[in-house]
């Protein structure tokens, strides 16, 4: 047996040993004028325990407990642990939309604080972030040390002028990059959806990269003007630009297989995407670690010096027959209230409402009982019966779009909401998807019927697949023998070309039959040619003025480039100096992309 705390037991025993002598020792004033036979008459106290018993009792007590706080073990070891995160990279839009303010203050100020919540709240994980606008920049690499990462969010300066733009996917290959080392990717995305309607190049390369999107969208569907040197940010044509929330980047998040959900004022957002993150991702297995193992004894000294504690305060009030009963029933009260609390609940019409849709959902009014759970407070098992009642109505996207806001550890609940999301991409045809989420619900739970429909969707697919390479192999067909058509054509005109080269030659004969004889002319009209030749001097003399002013203005071009390219350069200089102005200078690293944002024209959002 060893202490994990030596240095209570040296600290502590000495004086309490000193302490013991001096109480034994001293005697009190009444001792020194009454004899020891006066004062056991006198003495009113329990028939159990002497003073000097008791006393020595609590020294006893306080010894037990410094004993349990220098927290005694056994079978102390060393054993191996391999730690498992999960890697998380959080992208921050800081594109000039941002400044919107139909959230208070602005998008902007909210996204850094949810940031920062995402921060706080995340377990087992190790984070990276990334701010883009036009390009990407990458905050910090991927790390556990989330006191510094803290530390970098809070005094991050969301008020510099990057360049106009919101290239998602350029975030996309800073993630990439950023966990090249990691086999699972996720990334988090807080933004207003940027100013693109189609992500398809971005589906592609996260299905491509093996990269999960969730997303938070901090904007409303109203939208607001983004203010700017004291007015409003104005387009091309003069009008106030008004950006809404683009729902663009919802589609995205869901084909990825990640998830969003809209901004709240408080964290319940933040945490319904951190909490489907854990349930839907893997854990990555990082470096082995050692930890000392060992068993604690503290609780047993412990427990013996509360025992004798209770026994030195054993003199106990007495009660009346009837008070005690009922005392003891109160008692018992409030323990079962303490130990097993009632939920209470503000909503008491609720009860009356889930009934009434239960009744109409049982009795096939499906419409009915959508209403009436609408009416429900959205929890989970509402919004899973909602779901129902609008698949059995046949609005499977609206069936859809519910089952995505059921979030849950429930790991039956969230099998069966898989497995209802697979039929609802069935019934709009979608098999692809409907596969993944029967893969998904088999992985939690094994049920019978999601394997079956999963293997007709398996059919069907295989069925699909035979069906367009058959219709890729009458395609080819169909090209070829419109190539041996074109061939043919092709034959036919090279006759007619050729027969027109020969007429062409023989014109260029009778051309030069009249050009011999029109310079037989000219020798004997030798003043004509001198006049001539002037001419023609005077035209090359203009064609090579012409020449000069093209190469200028060509130059002059090549200038302008050169002159922009000077001004980007510029611009990124000019947040580099106010970043290095700040009272804490934050290193930013660019990252290349092989798709440039060409927004800032159209759009300078």
């Amino acid at each position: 047996m060893e202490f994990l705390n030596p240095n209570v037991l040296y600290l502590m025993l000495m004086p309490l040993l000193l302490l013991f002598i001096l109480i034994i020792t001293s005697k009190s004033s009444i001792q020194k004028h009454f004899s020891k036979e006066v004062l056991e008459k006198l003495r009113v106290g329990t028939p159990y325990l002497s003073k000097k018993s008791r006393n020595i009792m609590f020294f006893l007590i306080l010894i037990l407990f410094i004993i349990a706080l220098s927290r005694p073990v056994i079978n102390k070891k060393e054993q191996k642990v391999q730690q498992s995160l999960i890697p998380i990279v959080i992208a921050l839009d800081v594109s000039t939309s941002m400044l919107s303010e139909d959230i208070y203050p602005n998008r902007i100020s909210l996204a850094k604080k949810k940031l920062q919540k995402i921060i706080e709240i995340s377990q087992n994980s190790t984070i990276g972030v990334v701010l883009f606008a036009k390009d990407s920049f990458i905050l910090s690499p991927v790390t556990e040390d989330f006191i510094s990462l803290k530390f970098i969010v809070d005094n991050l300066n969301t008020d510099l002028d990057f360049v106009n733009g919101s290239n998602i996917f350029s975030t996309l290959e800073a993630t990439k990059y950023m966990l090249a080392d990691y086999k699972v990717k996720n990334l988090i995305v807080l933004s207003d959806g940027g100013n693109n309607n189609d992500y398809e190049d971005e589906l592609e390369f996260l299905k491509k990269n093996d990269i999960v999107l969730y997303s938070i969208g901090l904007a409303t569907k109203e939208g607001a003007p983004i203010p700017k040197d004291g007015s409003y940010l104005t387009n091309t044509d003069g009008n106030i630009v008004r950006v809404k929330l683009n729902e663009s980047i919802k589609n995205l998040s869901l084909k990825s297989g990640g998830g969003y959900i809209d901004f709240t004022l408080d964290d319940s957002d933040v945490r319904a995407i951190i909490n489907r993150l854990n349930i839907q991702s893997k854990k990555e297995e990082l470096n082995i670690q050692k930890v000392k193992v060992y068993t604690e004894l503290f609780y047993y000294p412990l427990a013996l010096g509360l025992f004798l504690l209770l026994i030195s305060f054993s003199s106990f009030p007495t009660f009346k027959r009837k008070t005690s009963i009922s005392n003891i029933f109160v008692i018992g009260l409030i323990f079962s209230f303490v130990f097993h609390p009632t939920n209470t609940f503000a909503y008491t019409f609720n009860f009356e409402n889930i009934e009434n849709a239960k009744k109409a959902y049982n009795n096939k009014e499906y419409e009915k009982a959508s209403n009436t759970y609408r009416t429900v407070s959205t929890n989970n098992e509402s919004l899973y019966n909602l779901g129902n009642s609008l698949y059995k109505e046949g609005k499977y996207k609206e069936a859809i779009e519910v089952y995505d806001k059921v979030i849950t550890t429930d790991k039956e609940l969230e099998a069966k909401k898989l497995h209802n999301l697979g039929n609802s991409y069935v019934n709009i045809n979608d098999l692809e998807k409907a596969q993944e989420f029967y893969e998904k619900s088999l992985e939690i739970k094994k049920d019978k019927e999601t394997k079956e429909n999963l293997e007709m969707v398996k059919k069907e697919l295989e069925k699909k697949k035979k069906q367009d390479k058959n219709n890729k192999d009458d395609k080819k067909n169909q090209d070829n023998k419109n190539k041996k058509e074109e061939k043919k054509e092709d034959s036919k005109d090279s006759e007619k070309d050729n027969q027109k080269s020969q007429n062409q030659s023989d014109q260029e004969n009778n051309q030069k039959q009249e050009e011999k004889k029109k310079q037989e002319e000219n020798k004997n009209n030798t003043d004509d040619s001198k006049k001539q030749d002037t001419k023609n001097k005077k035209s090359e003399e203009k064609e090579s003025k012409q020449k000069n002013k093209e190469k200028k203005d060509e130059s002059k071009m090549q200038g302008s480039k050169e002159n922009k390219d000077e001004l980007s350069d510029m611009e990124e200089k000019k947040w580099m100096n106010m970043l290095q102005k700040n009272g804490t200078p934050i290193y930013m690293q660019k990252v290349k992309t092989d798709k440039e944002s060409s927004y800032d024209k159209k759009q300078p959002w």
